[in-house]
């Protein structure tokens, strides 16, 4: 994979994806950037829940499980000290449809422990719960 990414003058910076897509980044004003863009660290935790996302929707579609609705609260450690990077992430999955408690816990599993490249290509420790139709899941990931 390869692409480009230009900076944009100040801490600005944009990058032109593979796929065709342009990704715009910049620092906060407290760090001398204006905000023009999402953080690099930012745009991690989105690409970690994105990636096991895309994972369990076609792990559930396979399984020819109907899902109605799917959304990620995200949420991520640092250290304090320089290079600050992430220590520990934690990914809580809501999920609304029929679907049986074992098999969210399958498909969860699978990305966080095989299948989500994303995750598997940073340090911090990664871990997960659930919810299906509003119902906190007691099943340990």
């Amino acid at each position: 994979m390869e692409f480009k990414v230009q900076w944009n003058g100040d801490m600005a910076f944009s990058g032109d994806t593979p796929s065709g897509h342009t990704v715009d980044m910049d620092a906060g004003e407290d760090s001398g950037g204006k905000n023009g863009g999402a953080r690099p660290t930012e745009l991690l935790m989105n690409a970690v829940a994105g990636c096991t996302g895309i994972d369990i929707i076609s792990i559930l579609k396979k399984m020819r499980l109907p899902i109605e609705d799917f959304h990620m609260d995200v949420s991520g450690d640092r250290a304090d000290e320089h290079p600050r990077k992430f220590t520990s992430m934690h990914i809580h999955y809501d999920l609304k449809g029929d679907l049986p408690e074992e098999k969210v816990v399958r498909a969860i599993q699978l990305s966080k422990d095989k299948y989500c490249s994303v995750s598997h290509s940073i340090s911090a420790e990664l871990t997960a719960s659930y919810s299906i139709n509003s119902v906190k899941g007691t099943k340990e990931i």
